[in-house]
């Protein structure tokens, strides 16, 4: 059985997403294994954010 979608969270800002990107990063990159899920997690987020900036922008 597929597993259901996460509940929508409210969209952050590029920038908030960036920042906390960097921060498990600040490091020298080497993060945990629920560190690189957060990661992953992270890029997903980062990723929608910067679709919504150029679908804004035109």
């Amino acid at each position: 059985m597929p597993t259901p979608p996460a509940s929508p969270r409210a969209a952050r800002s590029l920038a908030v997403v960036n920042e906390e990107i960097r921060a498990l990063l600040a490091d020298g990159g080497l993060v945990s294994p629920e560190g690189r899920l957060r990661y992953q997690e992270l890029l997903v987020e980062w990723a929608a954010a910067v679709c919504g900036d150029v679908t804004k922008a035109a």
